[in-house]
């Protein structure tokens, strides 16, 4: 792979000759490959692995597995992530101690969104926001396939959060960049690679910035990350965030062993590179600040929200589309501990949501700007005339019942082809209805059993394309 001369130029100021060519020697190399385990759907780890030293879930992969074609990829189990993007976890775990309302400003594909919801204290609620609308769906696909129920996933400009007003305690931007630390993955950053696009992007970078601090609450925390190299979108807009929208920058606990390498740009304040040739994985810039000001910690922003107190123009909504459907207890049994759930009926759809994750969305519709609302909760059933057809969403739900269906238990060949949207026959003895479809003990989705064959439900936009199967496949556990 040849990098622009322009670019090496830049990295060879920045860091050295030597690092220089040490960095563009390690960009030649193959990508590391590890994976982060859902450990509130499974506590199996992967063989022939090690583990990530700055993380509590993650591993390194000795070979490559075949994700496409592996049912527990789908399931959730585990999500494929960048190693050194796992290092936000340190940075939540030293400065968050109690349930906070957290943002995810760029969220798509979902890997840190998912890392952030299992990284927060129990109680706390998230909200993961995509801008691209094509990303958007993938993002509330991974949110789903994960399970958490106290998700919010939107598809918003930054500046369609802004008149939220000191509503966040915790807010990730990790902001679109030029890539540069993804060259070795994508040869298309290469070829997008210029001076004037890096200067496009710092700027943007800072109207990101300025359309939501106003919703970070005082005291609360800001982590900036970018997976590129250069200092303006690093080191420089750290600085630009500290004195021009007023923030402290903090420090995050790590080990010398770790090889994480500080300021580049020499600036007297802590950051956090990952460079390929120092740290396996690939190029990552994180920097964590807290924004200036005491909090009032006596006053909670959702109190004026709850779901009983919302607009009078959500409750005339949601009275005439109760005249003709409810939420009835059977499919309330759906879900464990269902006293503590909310449920309402959008459409045709019935959905379960926590009281604090509902006041969090009517607050989103009385005050954000337009914010569009893909997913949150919990998609329970959607209504077929007569019949409440289970949702994947909720066979996907780490709050799933899984006492209220008939299982069935199924090879690793049926997994495959009910993933690609096939039919599926079940044993004779499997009882006719909504039978949830297990493989090694993991809900995988729904089916109708209906004797002869079953309708498959899993959704038709996520099914397995691909149509043939590799010679050898390789599955995580």
């Amino acid at each position: 792979m040849n990098f622009p001369v322009s670019f090496i130029a830049r990295i060879a100021a920045l860091m050295g000759e030597e690092n220089c060519k040490a960095l563009c020697e390690a960009m030649q190399n193959e990508t590391p490959v590890s994976i982060r385990i859902n450990t509130a759907k499974t506590k199996s780890i992967p063989a022939e692995s090690e583990m990530i030293p700055w993380t509590t879930d993650g591993y390194y992969l000795s070979v490559r597995p075949t994700f496409t074609f592996d049912p527990q990829f789908h399931a959730g189990n585990y999500y494929v992530q960048e190693a050194s993007s796992m290092f936000l976890e340190r940075a939540l775990c030293q400065y968050i101690k109690s349930p906070v309302i957290a943002l995810d400003l760029c969220a798509a594909p979902g890997g840190k969104s998912t890392l952030l919801r299992s990284s927060l204290p129990e109680g706390s609620l998230l909200i993961a926001n995509e801008v691209m609308r094509n990303r958007s769906q993938i993002l509330a696909e991974n949110i789903i396939k994960w399970g958490n129920p106290e998700v919010i996933v939107t598809n918003s400009d930054p500046s369609d959060f802004t008149p939220l007003e000191s509503l966040f305690d915790v807010i990730l931007t990790d902001v679109p960049c030029s890539g540069e630390g993804m060259f070795r993955k994508d040869e298309v950053a290469v070829e997008e690679w210029s001076p004037a696009n890096v200067g496009l992007c710092w700027e943007r970078q800072r109207r990101i910035l300025r359309d939501i601090w106003p919703c970070l609450k005082p005291g609360g925390i800001l982590i900036y990350s970018t997976c590129t190299f250069n200092r303006e979108e690093n080191e420089d807009n750290v600085t630009w965030i500290a004195s021009e929208l007023g923030a402290e920058i903090l420090p995050v606990e790590t080990k010398e062993e770790w090889k994480i390498t500080g300021n580049l740009a020499g600036y007297d304040f802590p950051v956090y590179r990952f460079l390929p040739h120092r740290t396996i994985g690939e190029g990552l810039f994180m920097a964590v600040l807290r924004k200036n000001g005491t909090p009032d910690k006596a006053y909670d922003i959702l109190s004026d929200y709850s779901s009983r107190k919302s607009s009078k123009k959500n409750n005339k909504k949601q009275d005439k589309k109760q005249n003709t459907l409810t939420v009835t207890n059977e499919i309330k049994s759906w879900i464990c501990d269902c006293e503590d759930y909310e449920f309402s009926i959008d459409g045709t759809t019935a959905i379960a949501k926590s009281q604090r994750l509902s006041s969090l969305e009517n607050l989103l519709k009385d005050k954000g700007n337009g914010i569009r609302i893909l997913h949150r909760g919990i998609t329970l059933a959607e209504n077929k005339g007569k019949d409440w057809q289970p949702h994947h969403s909720l066979a996907m739900s780490t709050s799933l019942n899984k006492d209220s269906f008939p299982r069935a238990e199924i090879s690793y060949e049926q997994a495959i082809a009910y993933l690609r949207k096939e039919a599926v026959t079940l044993d004779p003895s499997v009882p006719k209805g909504y039978v949830l479809l297990t493989y090694k003990d993991t809900p995988i989705g729904f089916v109708k059993n209906i004797g002869n064959r079953a309708n498959n439900l899993y959704p038709q936009e996520w099914r397995i394309r691909s149509g043939y199967m590799p010679d050898e496949v390789r599955t995580v556990f």
